[in-house]
């Protein structure tokens, strides 16, 4: 059995099982056909990355794809609490939850067409310089690279597999002016992003010449109007819109939505950065029922290779939503009620022990 053999069930594996996926639970499963140090050997072989699963996702993208696709970008962190620390299993701060979280952080590069999101190009931040903190001395790591660097890395790469797409989206953590530039200036595309609400703009081409900037959220601008601004540090011009919406806990919430398309109106930005959060069930799928942090592997390269047998396994879900019409988490549960059956089967013909009365 080869290695894309070897891959091919391994991914079938990631997505059958309920708890921990190790390479001795697969063997038993395949009745020895494959030994666990065979599979060892399988995700100790060399770490794969994006340039591998462009190779794996290539042909299903050319299935779906159209020049009205968007490229999201968004990170999101495996949680690896109890395995030891290494440059890929380290802290991260995560934005969301404004708490500090050991895990892989990973970044994604989500085609998103129709109704199918595929991942086109990943990387795992990898922490490799160690430094002592200045003001309590603990050793600590950091990547060599940042995550707007890793940002541009991934779009360029996009941009080289030829696939078409009209605009990209991220959140308010990847709005800088230079990623602004990276994506007008380089790959010539559009796009939809937040601003902080203290973020520099200017409200004209005069202002901005003469360095008269305001904080976006002291603009008078009403939900439903497109404002033409400058950001700080950007040298074209952008639409503005103030997008008013409720929270789940019936608070208000205000985004200061920008776009590099002048032509767009307020309905078509709030409805292109509405595809942004098609990223979160792409997420929680991958963590649910493609196993990404359910694997003890312990060294950089098997927890690599692990993670990119989970995103496999996410694309393998989502082709089968395509044919089946049948979303991740319908198949997954599918898959746990016929799971239950047979061992409830297997049960009854042990003629097990009934209750007395």
């Amino acid at each position: 059995m080869n290695d894309k053999e070897l891959l091919d069930i391994y991914t079938d594996y990631l997505i059958s099982s309920f708890g921990l996926t190790t390479g001795t639970g697969l063997s038993m499963l395949l009745n020895g056909a494959v030994s666990h140090d065979r599979l060892q050997r399988f995700l100790s072989s060399p770490a794969k990355s994006g340039k591998d699963l462009w190779l794996i996702v290539k042909p299903y993208v050319r299935q779906v794809q159209r020049e009205d696709g968007v490229i999201i970008l968004d990170d999101s962190i495996a949680e690896k609490p109890y395995t030891d620390e290494n440059e890929i299993v380290c802290w991260h701060y995560d934005h969301t939850s404004g708490q500090t979280i050991k895990g892989i952080n990973f970044i994604t590069a989500l085609y998103h067409v129709a109704e199918v999101s595929l991942p086109v190009n990943y990387h795992l931040l990898a922490k490799t310089e160690v430094y002592a903190d200045e003001k309590t001395g603990q050793q600590k790591r950091r990547a060599a690279v940042t995550k707007n660097e890793i940002y541009r890395q991934l779009l360029k790469q996009v941009l080289q597999n030829q696939i078409p797409f009209r605009y990209v989206l991220n959140d308010v953590w990847f709005a800088s002016a230079e990623n602004m530039l990276f994506v007008k200036h380089d790959l010539k595309r559009d796009f939809v992003m937040p601003l902080k609400t203290n973020r520099k703009v200017a409200r004209s081409l005069e202002d901005k010449q003469v360095g008269r900037y305001v904080r976006v959220d002291s603009l008078e601008i009403e939900a439903g109007r497109v404002m033409t601004i400058y950001v700080e540090g950007v040298d074209f011009p952008l639409v503005l819109v103030k997008q008013v919406f409720t929270n789940e806990d019936g608070s208000l919430g205000i985004l200061y939505l920008v776009t590099s398309d002048l032509n767009l109106t307020f309905d078509q930005i709030t409805t292109l950065y509405g595809k942004r959060w098609k990223v979160e069930p792409y997420h929680k799928s991958l963590k649910q029922n493609a196993a990404l942090s359910k694997s003890p592997t312990k060294t950089v390269t098997t927890q690599s290779n692990h993670v990119f047998a989970s995103l496999c396994a996410y694309i393998k879900l989502e082709m089968l939503m395509v044919s089946t019409h049948t979303n991740h988490f319908a198949l997954k549960s599918r898959l746990y009620l016929r799971a239950v059956r047979t061992a409830f089967d297997a049960l009854q013909e042990l003629q097990p022990i009934r209750l007395a009365a």
